[in-house]
């Protein structure tokens, strides 16, 4: 079925959602003012899958802004199994389940507990099995619009730990930025109506197809990839760094391949440039999202690149709904997870 005649119908609660999670950040000002007061020594950011994936642009935020403390981003039972020499008093542990049942989250937490480490939570409301695990809880109250208010908790906790370790920034302009995402989003994905439908009906016309981005958009790619084309769609993807994918894997580029882009407005813009030279010699089934193409109303402009990966990661799951009409497969659905022993 072609989602060309399909009308996808988006969430009204969409904005008030994401208001909501924008005010919590006196919270996050809160947490952050308290954790480097008493020491602040590492963050590290826990989660499977798509929670993991959601910390994707907070690790690069704060990797490339702050030497005061490092950063690690891991898989939950990497954790658990790793038990990290640094991780104790002093850590500030990040962590992420949208149902908070995620058995490796849940002991991540408990580990992290164990070592001293203060634990932060990220879930969908305060009844889940991971929210009494956190010293503090966020929550956006939705199943359906998770991805932009998960990562505008866990955004605005980021640049609040950058301000208060004093690393300098225009956080007054960034929180105007913030400001203006509930409708500015919204609007973007109207915009996007217009020609995601071309793009979907592409993407699903092949057996396998390339994602690539990069930067802290990569975690885009990345969960466009893993959790919409192969989780919610058994659609044979692969992800690559969109510089990686010139270190072999570009070889199996021919005329037809599907690939898939990301391009925001930070640094990494340039290796979507170079890929987009190539594959036009190349290729004929290459699809672009460029956060340049979306107004973003009220983000100062010269401040686009903070906020791009929220907007391209809220694409996303716009893109994976125009993904299901092009289908016909519900993205609810699952042949192994939730449903079987694993």
């Amino acid at each position: 079925m072609s989602i060309t005649s399909t009308v996808v119908v988006k969430d009204d609660q969409f904005e008030s959602i994401v208001g909501a999670a924008l005010a919590q950040r006196g919270r996050a000002q809160r947490i952050a003012r308290e954790v480097v007061a008493t020491g602040l020594k590492n963050v590290y950011l826990v989660g499977c899958g798509g929670s993991l994936n959601a910390f994707g642009s907070t690790h690069y935020l704060l990797e490339r802004r702050s030497a005061r403390f490092p950063v690690f981003h891991m898989n939950s039972d990497e954790f658990v199994i790793r038990r990290p020499a640094h991780l104790g008093a002093g850590s500030l542990v990040l962590i992420a389940s949208h149902n908070g049942t995620t058995k490796e989250t849940l002991e991540a937490a408990r580990v992290a507990r164990e070592a001293g480490a203060r634990v932060v939570a990220f879930t969908k409301d305060e009844s889940t099995p991971l929210a009494p695990l956190g010293d503090d809880v966020f929550v956006y109250d939705s199943d359906r619009t998770i991805i932009a208010p998960k990562q505008v908790l866990i955004l605005q906790l980021g640049y609040a730990l950058l301000q208060e370790a004093g690393v300098p920034g225009d956080y007054e302009g960034i929180q105007r930025a913030f400001d203006a995402l509930p409708r500015a989003l919204d609007v973007a994905h109207d915009e996007a109506d217009e020609f995601f439908p071309g793009i979907a009906d592409a993407m699903a016309a092949s057996a396998h197809r390339y994602v690539l981005a990069g930067g802290p958009n990569y975690a885009v790619g990345y969960g466009m990839a893993m959790c919409y084309f192969l989780e919610m769609q058994r659609l044979g993807a692969t992800a690559f760094h969109a510089n990686e994918f010139f270190h072999g894997a570009f070889e199996i580029v021919d005329r037809d391949t599907p690939i898939l882009m990301w391009r925001g407005e930070d640094a990494s813009s340039s290796q979507i440039d170079r890929l987009e030279a190539f594959l036009s010699r190349y290729n004929a089934n290459t699809h672009v999202i460029d956060s340049r193409r979306f107004a973003l109303e009220g983000v100062p402009a010269e401040l686009r690149g903070e906020v791009t990966p929220l907007l391209l990661s809220s694409l996303s799951k716009r893109l994976a709904e125009h993904l299901e009409a092009a289908t016909g497969n519900p993205l609810t659905h699952r042949r192994y997870m939730f449903t079987v022993e694993y």
